[in-house]
Formats: structure tokens, sequence, C-alpha cells
């Protein structure tokens, strides 16, 4: 009797853990195929918003360089003064 009461418990755990490991598979390829619909899907086009065919346009009208180190954007906004004249110390007149 003992014999019978252990298989049938054995026989309900396996078939409670197959039932689990199918569910969790089903879980796992539905946020799968959720996830690469999501990724498929084209941008939406918002009113006013920016537009990286017109942003990069304006990057090459602009004639910038990105590989330009010497540059200095705030120098020529007017908001930092250039280091390229500028000293740290001042000169000392000639006697």
């Amino acid at each position: 009797m003992k014999k019978s009461v252990e298989t049938a418990q054995s026989i309900q755990r396996v078939k409670v853990g197959m039932t689990g490991l199918a569910f969790v598979m089903l879980l796992i390829g539905l946020a799968s195929a959720i996830f690469s619909s999501a990724s498929q899907e084209q941008p939406v086009a918002v009113v006013g918003g920016p537009k990286p065919e017109v942003v990069a346009n304006l990057t090459v009208a602009n004639g910038t360089d990105p590989a330009d180190g010497d540059r200095e954007p705030l120098a020529e906004l007017g908001i930092a003064p250039s280091a390229a004249g500028n000293s740290a110390l001042p000169e000392k007149p000639d006697p």
C-alpha cells in the first residue's frame, strides 16, 4: 500500500512540474513575441518633433567636422573667451 501512495505522489509532482514548465515556456514565448513586434514598429512621427534626416543635413550644411578638435564653439558664440590669443599670465612689458 505504501508503494502505490509514493508512486501516485511522484506522478502528481511530475505532472505539476511539467505543467509549470509549460506555463513558463508559454509566458517566455508570449513576451518574446511582444518585444519582437515592438522593436519592428516604425517610430511615430510627431508634428514638430525632431527628424533624424534633417538634423544630419543641418550638421553637414554647417560644415561641422566632429574630428575637428581645435574649434571652440563657446568662443565662437561669444560666451567664453578664446584660448588661442589669451595666456594664463599677463605679459610683462619690455624695459
